[in-house]
């Protein structure tokens, strides 16, 4: 609800041009004391663009006059602190006219019931988007991914990935905090929706820009579920159980517990899930802290001029990909979250978890590659299985020492333990079918990994306001002991023929570890009242090693006991990074200009005690930004931000480690490489008015990197192999456009919502010492519409339609095809106890002239369920894929490759469930 001061409205009302045609007069009554109230404002706004015609204030009676109205439409707002707004829609037909009286409510009386009646399901406060969550209809009992699937700009694909306005979500908050960690999954796969008051979307920004007020520039699309105080109080939970005897597959089962305790600022929470449907909802990785190891020495430089090493021996030191919607997956995952604040000062939160995985799955992928004149044509088949577990731990403790200073201590400690198998056999051939050549390869691995972290944080205000100092300090250790076991054998063919054969059977033993240490001192200062400057020094310290050893295997003895010293590796690195920067920010009532830049001083050595080398680099990066926001009117903001960043070479890019696993494919360095830079440019627009029901928002980004670090592939056609090597190039671009806009129409009670999309991506594709451009283009319309009625039912349909389109010169062809995906939702209830729920989804992609075929298939999925004593106790029966048409058949495109992948999935099955969801009988809040 707008809020307008006096003089506000004095200086707009000046503006108008006046008009003499008309009067109107009227009364505003309190509706608790029938009294009429005095000094209320009365404004009248055009219902077109809400512009104010004219204001006036009540007299001590309550009444009001108001001449030079124009007759027509209008929308009038009657305003008073004390009182809450009130609104509605009134017509001028004569020259002097009496309205009926407007009855408005004191705020401490009857606030809930003006939220009903003048509230809307949105609003945008500054740069968050605010949902009524009630204000959206979902079944009984459902979750809180439910409730978001309702929601105007926001999607939630069948992985369970949470996209808001085109961005993916990466925090989901619970009242502003971590529900176990931070994993977006947990919090909504595991809440119920009914315990929701409100979902609030916005940038969250990084912890020093909301200390300082100074914005960086570092956010994160963000959730938090803000939950009802009466859900607050007591208790509540879920215990579920649900399975069903199959014929052909695993039985399939889930069991499901989740409860949360809350005592004052007291909260105890704890879950436990165990199935083997896909579902799983926890992330593995420390990929925040640390990253994934990559196949050789690796380092790289984030934007804010920190710099990472990690390595990988080859093989499967990385922890192998799963993806829960291929395969078969069995997964346990509990977790325990306590949390409590004490007068105000001391804050303490623990949450360790627990997460184990048992995956298999059967994979077969047909690639073809064109070079010049030839064609290679390649077929795979890998089988894998993964059987994993890990622990993760974290405790967080905020002390107030007073109102000047502030302390946040975070220890995290993670431990993970990892075998892998993967069988596999591919072979290549050229035009008419001819063999190029064959492998077939067996590994196996068992790694042991945990990471230690830590992080203090101290915050100290001035008197004197927006000057502040904070100093933050990490500490953070990544340690990996296992073994690798590689048994290949690889054929070549010329004219049909074997030419040569490469047999390996070689054990990696890995002992590898690094430790960061890091801090940052930030000062702010204000110039004056709308000016304020930042300045800060980061020192960081990197030290690591990486032991590698690789034995091949004897005959004689019957073990790996022969060490091949050309597949051996010792290596200690030291990193130590200075990163001077500084920023100047302004902000008034509307307009926010934040503009800064960084520099990033890095000496690197590399000590390889193999060959007696070392590797010594000295880097210089470069890190301009600059935001700019705009809220042009209430519920209304423009965005504009832009950032540039140097990207050094890797030390695998310049140096591999040497390493033959892959002898098909090999990879050498390029001590000659540049560093590449980047510049991001991107625009945001979200509105939305209140009055009308209709929101908007657009959001343009546009990428440009000179000097990219590309590959550079040398293909020996008639061998079949491929060598690549990372060279410079100038010319890739991404420009990616997403929007939306929705709006209700009242007359139906339905929501409609239009999600129109364009992404355009140019990158150098070098083959052989040729460059040329693969160029993609992709444009997207989505329509989803929306009713509802309380406990009749509840239907959705959604259509998203894509167009894309592919050129590349070194194909000499361009790919063009469509894809369409319909899904429809429903659900009917009969005596508001009985639901039967039905989700239908039909996905289509175009033949193209590479495939001769277009892929097309049918989901459906239905579910019959009953409650019991008011909704505490449910029964129900599913059936998922009834038309057993759950195919695993992925198309990509990419530069002068295409591939096909075939993945196992979970068919059809169905399944008997119960569900108990409790409650404390704590007094509903009125």
């Amino acid at each position: 609800m707008y809020k307008l001061t006096l003089s506000f409205l004095a200086i707009i009302c000046l503006s108008q041009f006046t008009y003499s045609q008309s009067s109107v007069s009227g009364i505003v009554k309190d509706t608790s004391a029938r009294t009429g109230v005095k000094n209320a404002v009365v404004a009248f706004l055009t219902p077109v663009d809400s512009a104010l015609m004219n204001f006036t204030r009540t007299n001590n009676e309550g009444g009001y006059r108001i001449s030079n109205i124009k007759p027509g439409k209008y929308i009038v707002m009657v305003m008073h602190p004390v009182f809450a707004d009130y609104v509605e829609d009134i017509e001028v037909t004569s020259e002097t006219i009496t309205l009926p009286t407007f009855p408005v409510t004191p705020k401490s009386k009857l606030l809930e019931a003006v939220i009903l009646k003048s509230g809307s399901p949105i609003r945008i406060k500054g740069d968050t988007t605010i949902y009524t969550a009630d204000s959206f209809n979902v079944s009984a009992n459902a979750n809180v991914e439910e409730l978001l699937k309702k929601l105007p700009g926001i999607q939630v694909d069948k992985n369970g990935q949470i996209t808001a306005m085109g961005q993916t979500v990466e925090k989901v908050l619970v009242d502003g905090e971590e529900f176990f960690g931070d994993d977006p999954g947990m919090a909504v796969k595991n809440l119920r929706a009914d315990a929701v008051k409100e979902v609030q979307v916005f940038d969250k920004k990084s912890e020093q820009s909301e200390f300082t007020g100074i914005d960086d520039g570092q956010t994160k699309k963000t959730i938090n579920l803000k939950l009802k105080e009466d859900k607050k109080k007591g208790y509540f939970g879920k215990i579920g159980v649900a399975g069903g005897l199959q014929d052909s597959i695993d039985h399939r089962f889930n069991n499901n517990l989740m409860l949360s305790s809350f005592k004052g600022k007291r909260k105890i929470a704890g879950f436990f899930l165990n199935g083997n449907t896909g579902q799983d909802g926890l992330s593995w990785q420390d990929n925040e802290k640390f990253g994934g190891e990559s196949d050789n020495v690796f380092m790289s430089f984030d934007d804010d001029g920190g710099s990472m090493i990690s390595w990988r021996g080859g093989g499967t030191d990385d922890e192998p990909y799963v993806n829960t919607e291929n395969g078969f997956i069995k997964n346990i995952n509990a977790g325990l979250q306590y949390s409590n604040k004490w007068n105000d000062k001391k804050t303490l939160s623990i949450s360790p978890k627990y997460n184990s995985q048992i995956y298999d799955n059967d994979r077969e992928t047909f690639t073809q590659s064109q070079v010049g004149e030839t064609v290679l044509n390649e077929r795979s088949f890998t089988k894998s299985y993964v059987n994993r577990n890990n622990i993760k731990s974290s405790a967080v403790y905020d002390l107030k020492i007073d109102t000047s200073n502030t302390l946040k201590v975070t220890l995290r400690a993670n431990f993970y333990h990892t075998e892998n198998e993967e069988l596999g056999n591919s072979f290549l051939t050229g035009r008419l079918d001819s063999l190029k050549n064959t492998s077939e390869n067996y590994i196996q691995s068992k790694n042991d990994k945990y990471s230690l972290s830590s992080s203090v944080i101290f915050k100290h205000k001035f008197k004197k306001a927006k000057r502040t100092l904070s100093l933050n300090a990490d500490w953070n250790m990544l340690s990996l002991e296992g073994n690798n076991l590689t048994n290949s054998k690889n054929e070549f063919y010329q004219n049909g023929a074997v030419s040569s054969v490469i047999e390996q059977n070689n054990m990696r033993d890995n002992n590898k570890s690094t430790q960061k240490v890091s801090s940052r001192l930030v000062l702010t200062e204000p110039i004056n009242k709308k000016y304020s400057l930042e300045v800060s020094h980061e020192v960081s310290y990197n030290t690591g090693k990486n032991n590698q050893t690789t034995y091949s295997y004897s005959p004689t003895s019957g073990k790996y006991d022969e060490m091949v010293d050309s597949l051996t590796n010792d290596f200690d690195q030291t990193i130590l990074v200075n990163k001077p920067s500084a920023r100047i920010n302004y902000a008034d009532k509307k307009l926010k200009v934040n503009i800064g830049a960084g520099l990033g001083f890095t000496h690197f050595n590399l000590a390889d005690k193999t060959l007696n080398k070392d590797y010594i680099r000295n880097y210089t990066n470069f890190f301009p930004s600059a935001n700019f926001t705009y809220t042009y009117k209430a519920n209304s903001s423009l965005r504009v931000n832009y950032s540039g960043n140097t990207t050094q070479p890797t030390i695998n890019q310049l140096q591999p480690l040497r390493n033959n696993t892959n002898l098909i494919n090999q990879y050498i360095g390029n001590p000659n490489l540049r560093p590449s830079f980047g510049n991001s440019l991107g625009l945001s627009h979200n509105s939305y008015d209140f009055i009308k029901d209709k929101w908007t928002y657009q959001s343009l980004n546009f990428r440009l990197t000179s000097n990219s670090i590309t590959n550079n592939r040398i293909i020996d056609t008639l061998k079949g192999t491929t060598t690549t090597q990372p060279i410079n190039t100038d010319g890739n671009l991404s420009i990616n456009f997403w929007s939306g806009i929705g709006f209700k129409m009242k007359k139906l009670n339905t929501r409609i919502n239009f999600n129109p999309n364009i992404n355009y991506n140019r990158f150098a594709d070098v083959i052989n010492n040729k460059t040329s451009f693969a160029k993609t283009l992709n444009a997207g319309l989505s329509i989803n519409i929306q009713k509802s009625k309380d406990k009749k039912y509840d239907l959705s349909v959604n259509n998203a339609f894509s167009y894309f389109r592919n050129v590349n010169n070194q194909k000499r062809t361009k790919t063009n095809y469509n894809t369409y995906n319909l899904s429809l939702n429903g659900t009917v209830y009969h005596k508001k106890v009985w639901s039967i729920n039905t989700e239908y989804e039909m996905m289509y992609r175009q033949k193209t002239p590479e495939f001769s075929n277009n892929l097309q298939n049918q989901l459906w999925n239905a579910r019959l369920q009953r409650t019991f004593n008011k909704n505490e106790f449910t029964a129900y029966v599913l059936v998922r894929d009834i038309l057993n048409q759950n195919i695993g058949i992925e198309r990509n495109f990419n530069g002068n490759t295409l591939t096909e992948t075939r993945n196992d999935r979970l068919r059809r099955y169905w399944m008997l469930g119960f569900t108990w969801d409790f409650k404390n009988k704590a007094a509903k809040t009125k």
